[in-house]
């Protein structure tokens, strides 16, 4: 389906006029279109997209931090022999103002990237050997921003990984129980409750200093890493929108949540869901390849735990929704939150059960390297 971006044409530095816009991609917050440029006789492509300033209301010092960090990443890679900067990060179109965003009449704001060719993202993953391309992908990524010049970064959401907050929303909303939900979750509230003494272990390390403060990605699924076509090698880290001070045990354990799981996070029949021990193995071999020069030794020690750590917060963020009544997270059936709050306690578990499993995979990876 074609859709009409003329209006933009003149606003960004196109060299040429629109042939073709389609929408594309799988998001769900901005609106995404791979956009043909005629330039010199020839198609171009780019990414235009929409940026949902409902969601994200500081968008200027959003587009500031996108362009702080392309820039620093691009320079680092123009001084790295064989390496292509057009494709191994986000390339971002200025205006023809010199702006890195365009805000039209609407108050809609609008950006531009290259199109990455001969690459693509995968909504699920494969095999173990993309798992840790992925992995390395990021951990490349965090490493190539440990010298981000010009202070920290603007936080995009105010304590979005602040697990202590979380789980105090949770208790409020057990004791409220506004909607009467509290009895049909109880075998779920009681799973929370009994877990509570961990979850300030990252932000207590990060007020104490045993963790530094790190610019990370804060949404490191597999579908925010481009694969090369060729070889399948992670290339460059998309969808920069949360990129912000945090802790890696955030990024690395996001990544544990999302690619070690056999179901759907809201699926209801829980026997389908299984921790993969063998994802977590290629996970923590590639974060390792790429990041294990510049972490420090608690951040290594709590990378197991970090798995743990982000599947509980999203499990107690589901669970504090339902509650409250559906009000975040959008649904689409009865329960659909408690649904998912179930599969990612029912990974939590098991996650703890192999633990011992996990840690011994982290020694031998540390061993072998």
């Amino acid at each position: 389906m074609n859709v009409d971006l003329q209006h933009l044409a003149p606003h960004f530095q196109f060299r040429g006029p629109i042939m073709a816009a389609i929408p594309y991609g799988s998001g769900h917050i901005n609106d995404t279109y791979k956009v043909t440029v005629e330039q010199g006789g020839q198609p171009v492509n780019y990414i235009v997209q929409r940026v949902n300033h409902k969601v994200f209301t500081k968008t200027a010092e959003l587009m500031r931090n996108i362009q702080r960090v392309t820039e620093h990443i691009r320079r680092k890679l123009e001084a790295i022999p064989g390496s292509d900067p057009s494709r191994e990060t986000l390339t971002l179109i200025p205006t023809t103002d010199n702006n890195c965003f365009y805000q039209d009449k609407d108050g809609n704001f609008w950006r531009t990237y290259i199109f990455i060719e001969k690459a693509r993202t995968y909504d699920t993953v494969s095999s173990t050997e993309q798992a840790r391309q992925a992995a390395r992908a990021f951990g490349t990524f965090q490493g190539m921003l440990m010298d981000l010049p010009g202070g920290p970064l603007f936080e995009t959401i105010p304590d979005f990984h602040h697990t202590p907050q979380r789980f105090k929303r949770l208790q409020d909303a057990i004791k409220t129980d506004s909607k009467n939900r509290a009895a049909k979750a109880a075998a779920e509230i009681s799973f929370a409750l009994k877990r509570g003494d961990s979850v300030a272990t990252v932000v207590d390390g990060l007020a104490a200093g045993t963790l530094p403060w790190r610019v990370t990605h804060n949404d490191t699924k597999i579908n925010n890493v481009m694969l090369n076509d060729d070889d399948g090698r992670g290339i460059c880290v998309i969808d920069l929108d949360t990129v912000m001070p945090g802790s890696i045990l955030y990024d690395f354990g996001d990544q544990v949540r999302t690619t070690t799981a056999t179901a759907a996070e809201d699926e209801q029949d829980l026997s389908k869901v299984q921790f993969r021990l063998d994802m977590f193995e290629a996970l923590i071999r590639g974060y390792l390849e790429t990041a294990g020069s510049f972490l420090n030794d608690e951040e290594i020690r709590l990378l197991p735990f970090s798995g743990r750590l982000i599947t509980f917060e999203i499990g107690i963020r589901f669970l504090t929704d339902y509650l409250e009544g559906d009000v975040y997270f959008k649904t689409h059936r009865p329960d659909h939150n408690l649904d998912r709050c179930r599969t990612q306690f029912e990974m939590v578990r098991q996650m703890e059960e192999k633990a011992e499993a996990m840690e011994k995979l982290l020694a031998s990876c540390l061993k072998n390297r």
